[in-house]
């Protein structure tokens, strides 16, 4: 694909991918249109072995726009990076098409093993704002990672990943669409663990005062039986009494 053909490209990317867009110049505007189109440049002279080069376009374009990219990651159609500060994409990251990262997302790797340590994301991936996928694994097709998770395993594809350490929330056969970008009404684990605490501790509650009320009718029948006795007792040495 030539020059003009990315160009095209990410200016209908972003087009199609962000209602608060009015106006067709507001395009040239975005840090994920300016930062795109230098990564493209960047990555031609990657793989053609211009290394310095390739970091000296990639690091321009991450001090005007806040977004770093290495010329080495593999990006396919259609990314699209959404107010984009403080995104970073590895070296050996790969990501398919029609992807949105949201801002300060990182695609890190762990360590300092060489050979592929940043994550793959497959086709329809968003990524919310904030989160981190770090490590050699790859992220299925379709899937949601909410904001702020840490993903540090491999996630199957049609999947809602939420939390830290990320976990699967939500599994489905049916693809999520490519205009999908609610992250507002993802699954929260943790307050559906909350709620499970806090009807543990009702039922606990319930329980003590049932309990309290049993120890109580107790109390009664002893202080019964006391009184009983005693009388029994004070009647007894009444009879002796009289005997005597």
């Amino acid at each position: 694909m030539g020059f003009i053909s990315h160009i095209k490209e990410e200016f209908q990317v972003i087009r199609e991918r962000d209602p608060a867009i009015k106006t067709p110049l507001e395009v040239l505007l975005y840090p994920s249109f300016r930062v795109m189109i230098q990564y493209r440049r960047a990555h031609k002279l990657y793989e053609k072995g211009h290394f310095f080069l390739a970091r000296w376009v990639s690091q321009r374009a991450a001090r005007k726009t806040g977004i770093e990219i290495h010329p080495g990651a593999q990006i396919g159609k259609g990314l699209f990076i959404d107010h984009g500060s403080g995104v970073i994409i590895g070296e050996t990251a790969i990501i398919g098409d029609n992807v949105t990262l949201y801002q300060g997302v990182t695609l890190g790797g762990t360590g300092k093993e060489t050979g592929k340590r940043h994550p793959t994301l497959k086709n329809n991936v968003m990524v919310s704002a904030g989160a981190k996928i770090l490590g050699s694994f790859t992220i299925g097709e379709n899937s949601k990672i909410g904001a702020g998770s840490v993903v540090l395993e491999e996630v199957p594809p049609n999947c809602t990943v939420v939390g830290v350490p990320g976990r699967v929330v939500r599994k489905g056969n049916q693809k999520v669409p490519r205009s999908d970008m609610d992250q507002i009404h993802l699954p929260d684990p943790t307050l559906d663990d909350i709620h499970k605490l806090q009807q543990e501790n009702d039922r606990l509650r319930s329980e003590l005062q049932r309990m309290g009320y049993e120890l109580n009718d107790i109390k009664e029948r002893e202080a019964q039986c006391r009184r009983a006795r005693a009388l029994e007792a004070k009647e007894r040495r009444q009879e002796e009494e009289r005997e005597i």
